[in-house]
């Protein structure tokens, strides 16, 4: 992808989607932003990573296009991707050559509660997205899954070709469901199609959903932390940037005609060292100077024990080795988040 391509990054209020607009600020590409704003969590923050990212909040109203004051080659539209009409009319206006959909309603427990919103976001969304990759021809689509896919699996480090036939959560199902979908376009429209089993994302500017970061504002403001699973849980915890450099690299790699009969490949993105919850608490601990008072609980509905990405595809394809340690990358999120929650005069870091 050296030269100049029409981008779009869904989910771009997000906090991956944020970090990959920061990076696409060094490319001369033509990037649209694509974002709800919905209110699953404060929508603060994602104005706030908007505003970070050179956008007037004024500026921002639904279905409008709103130019960046910094990069002119960037823009941003609040739209909803169950808007069929109003998407197909930004293809056409836009043409986009690569499509990055990370949009998508997250959180596994959320949606015991809430499934329609994950059949709404994650399939009805995705397959309207889908739709206007056939008819506008786009040349590469990559899109977000999760390691929520593998389920129960019992086999670690979890490989691309193990079956992921059992979801846990009905999040995890609409993941599942995003790549089967995503594949049959890739065979019928030969539409050149990567799926990217994201693993347990964290850093500056994350979801205050996550546990690193809901165990952050716990211990500072002295309140308890819910520890399911007595704490006796593992996660491959993989910083930001580590995933927003294979996504800048991918990118320019639409996949050949290498899975089975069409032009489709998955890979995890992990980091490729789990790590034990009671460990992240313990950095965490030490990089906010306070011990946590924990509240220990049973495993939840939903959740798995452990998660560990076989990453071998992924070195084979773009030489990626991670290489940012949990506690380097809960000290980058630490700063960021002292100064966006108690400190905010003194301006927000950059990642």
């Amino acid at each position: 992808m050296a030269e100049e391509q029409r981008i779009l990054v869904t989910g771009s209020a997000g906090f991956i989607g944020h970090h990959l607009m920061q990076e696409l600020r060094q490319t001369d590409h033509t990037v649209v932003g694509l974002d709800v704003l919905n209110s699953y969590y404060d929508p603060e923050l994602k104005y706030a990573r908007l505003e970070a990212q050179g956008f007037h909040r004024e500026q921002i109203q639904p279905e409008v296009i709103a130019a960046n004051y910094s990069f002119p080659n960037h823009s941003f539209i609040q739209l909803d991707l169950t808007n069929g009409k109003s998407l197909h009319d930004l293809f056409e206006k836009y043409r986009f050559d690569v499509v990055v959909n990370l949009a998508a309603q997250a959180g596994v427990r959320y949606s015991i509660d809430n499934p329609q919103a994950y059949i709404d976001s994650n399939l009805t969304g995705f397959l309207n997205l889908l739709e206007c990759c056939r008819s506008f021809s786009v040349k590469h689509l990559l899109f977000a899954s999760s390691s929520s896919v593998y389920g129960h699996c019992r086999q670690v480090p979890f490989k691309v070709g193990q079956c992921t036939d059992y979801p846990v959560s009905l999040y995890a199902a609409t993941k599942k469901a995003n790549e089967v979908l995503a594949y049959s376009y890739a065979h019928l429209y030969r539409i050149p199609t990567t799926g990217l089993r994201f693993f347990t994302v964290y850093g500056p500017w994350g979801r205050p959903d996550m546990a690193y970061y809901s165990f952050a504002k716990a211990i500072t403001e002295d309140q308890p932390i819910q520890v399911f699973n007595n704490g006796d849980m593992q996660r491959d915890f993989t910083y930001v940037e580590d995933v927003v450099n294979c996504l800048a690299k991918l990118l320019r790699l639409p996949p050949e005609t290498t899975f089975p009969g069409a032009p489709f490949k998955l890979y995890n993105i992990g980091n490729n060292k789990p790590a034990h919850l009671l460990e992240l608490i313990a950095v965490l601990e030490r990089q906010l100077g306070k011990k946590a008072v924990l509240q220990l609980e049973p495993m939840q509905p939903g959740d798995v024990y452990t998660t560990y990405a076989d990453v071998r595809e992924l070195e084979k394809k773009i030489n990626y080795k991670p290489a940012t340690t949990l506690e380097t990358g809960l000290a980058h999120f630490v700063k960021w988040f002292k100064q966006y929650h108690y400190a905010p005069e003194v301006g927000v870091p950059e990642p």
